[in-house]
């Protein structure tokens, strides 16, 4: 006689087998990937505890707990995930929006008027774009990515949320932004120094794309071209504002300073960490 599976039984052993993979957050891990693929919510889950799996149910759910156990990351398991309250589609071809870029969102809202025009450098799924036309019905952005692998999936999340009217997204590199004047640049960019990258974790280092991760061997190349870029590119008194990695606000303030931006600030996110330098082309 088989087995009985139930769903608390499964979810205790998803849980257990996660923490022996060393996965952060096992126990709700295991929650998401087993609701999502029994189409429930969380309190469906609470309320179905009892409730036997079928056979293809758990044929369906093993693979993606061994791939989640090999620590690729949940969100591509799930094929989206969730960045200043937005639905959003990923794959491996774009990086995992994280919570912490929210403090760029946030920063950059302060400094917006009722209409301009943005530019968001290395798109990768939208994210920011996106939160940022959501938040400004009077504004035009655009999204530019080297990859066109990932232009496809913020192509997808600019329908979803109906903004293709007002985003635009080019395929090119931040060497040779766009030939045009913006309100506001706004960029997360490869900032991870080449001599870190074995010491990142498995689910960056082996599944995310290195080409949206890798800054040169300090990390800070695209600052450089961004902020050599920057009176080019910029309105008189238009801002250009970056996410940064947590040791690197005062080189990254001091490229800013060289490029002759001013009202230079530093915005540490909600863990305490350095996160987000912004300055303002004189006008």
């Amino acid at each position: 006689m088989s087995e009985r599976w139930t769903l608390l039984k499964l979810l205790r052993w998803m849980t257990s087998y996660f923490t022996e993979k060393g996965v952060d957050n096992p126990r709700l891990d295991a929650e998401l990937l087993l609701a999502h693929q029994l189409g429930l919510d969380r309190v469906g889950l609470y309320l179905n505890y009892d409730r036997p799996l079928t056979t293809s149910e758990l044929g369906a759910i093993r693979p993606l707990v061994k791939r989640r156990g090999q620590r690729e990351p949940l969100q591509y398991l799930l094929g989206s995930t969730e960045f200043w309250s937005l639905p959003l589609k990923v794959t491996p071809a774009v990086l995992v929006p994280r919570a912490d870029t929210e403090v760029l969102v946030e920063e950059a809202l302060k400094r917006c008027a009722a209409h301009g025009v943005l530019l968001d450098v290395g798109t990768g799924s939208g994210a920011i774009l996106i939160s940022l036309l959501k938040e400004l019905p009077g504004w035009q952005g655009v999204g530019i990515d080297i990859s066109p692998a990932a232009l496809d999936i913020a192509r997808h999340n600019l329908a979803a949320h109906a903004l293709e009217k007002r985003g635009q997204l080019l395929n090119g590199d931040l060497a040779a932004l766009p030939k045009r004047r913006f309100d506001l640049i706004v960029s997360n960019p490869p900032y991870i120094p080449t001599a870190q990258w074995d010491e990142l974790m498995p689910e960056v280092r082996d599944y995310e794309p290195a080409l949206a991760l890798l800054g040169g061997v300090d990390g800070l190349d695209c600052y450089r071209r961004l902020t050599a870029q920057a009176d080019d590119c910029l309105h008189p008194g238009g801002w250009l504002l970056v996410e940064i990695g947590a040791d690197q606000g005062d080189a990254v303030t001091a490229l800013f300073a060289a490029a002759g931006l001013t009202e230079l600030f530093l915005r540490h996110d909600y863990g305490g960490h350095p996160r987000v330098v912004g300055g303002q082309r004189n006008g």
